[in-house]
């Protein structure tokens, strides 16, 4: 197996800005509490985490100075690379100065959507409202990416998503290798199953890393899909409470511990922070 298909980069999604302590106790507020999830996710493999800050009280915030606490509670306590997200309501403007702080990675939301989860046993939605990312703000988030030599991660709901990286690419606002993530399970994007994960794999340029970002309990079998067909994993308390045997995880590390198992299942092995790195700037350079 190739050096760059075989092993697997692990990312954790550690809190997100929606879900509180009430739906999962595990969830992070604080940016000791953030750092600790961090820190947890580490020990069992994770090279990247993905972070949404919060007041104390649970409500997202874009204050740079919240991000750059958790930033430094984080890298207190371990290497691991850090990725902010810029994805959300609120002002552009207020989505991007974060990045003056110059994570390793950011989130790059690349299309517009209907976003919606449904209930089906209560014939009702249990949120429901449209995702605007229009192309200005794209294009606006990768510049301000490109000018704190931040790697774009760019998040991709459907297929139209995922080729409207090729606009951002003429403009000189990607560098490869370029670095995608399928979200899939939401109401409004793509459908979760490994057919149409191999779809979207396939429109990717060759030499680039993509992962699967499961939403809820369809997270797992995405995962197993994702590996055989060379792409890397993202777990986490934002897209998923739940371990493969339906308990509730007491940590992000649960998770990230069960991903790393399903790697060695597969044959492939987990990547370093140091080997990560190399995959995502095999010429160095990052932050």
């Amino acid at each position: 197996m190739a050096a760059e298909t075989s092993k697997v980069i692990l990312s954790c999604a550690l809190t997100g800005a929606v879900t509180t302590k009430k739906h999962c106790p595990a969830i992070p507020y604080t940016p000791v509490e953030i750092a600790e999830e961090a820190k947890r996710a580490y020990d069992a493999g994770a090279a990247i985490v993905h972070i949404h800050a919060r007041n104390d009280d649970g409500s997202p915030t874009w204050d740079p100075a919240v991000f750059a606490a958790i930033m430094a509670e984080t890298k207190a306590r371990c290497p691991v690379m850090i990725n902010w997200s810029t994805g959300g309501a609120g002002p552009m403007r207020e989505r991007v100065n974060h990045l003056a702080q110059r994570p390793h990675v950011a989130a790059l939301n690349m299309g517009s959507m209907n976003y919606a989860k449904w209930n089906a046993s209560k014939q009702q939605f249990a949120f429901n409202f449209v995702f605007a990312n229009s192309f200005d703000d794209i294009t606006a988030f990768a510049r301000a990416m490109k000018e704190h030599n931040v790697k774009p991660e760019m998040e991709c709901f459907d297929v139209g998503h995922t080729n409207s990286h090729r606009v951002l690419a003429e403009m000189g606002l990607l560098e490869k290798p370029y670095h995608f993530s399928f979200i899939m399970g939401v109401l409004g994007g793509i459908p979760a199953s490994a057919r149409h994960l191999a779809f979207q794999a396939e429109q990717v340029p060759a030499g680039s890393r993509w992962k699967v970002i499961g939403i809820s309990r369809e997270q797992w079998p995405l995962l197993m899909a994702a590996l055989s067909l060379g792409g890397d994993l993202r777990v986490g308390l934002e897209d998923n409470f739940y371990l493969p045997d339906g308990e509730m995880a007491k940590s992000n590390g649960e998770l990230v511990a069960a991903a790393a198992q399903l790697v060695k299942l597969s044959g492939r092995s987990v990547a370093s922070v140091d080997e990560a790195k190399l995959l995502l700037w095999p010429d160095g350079g990052s932050n």
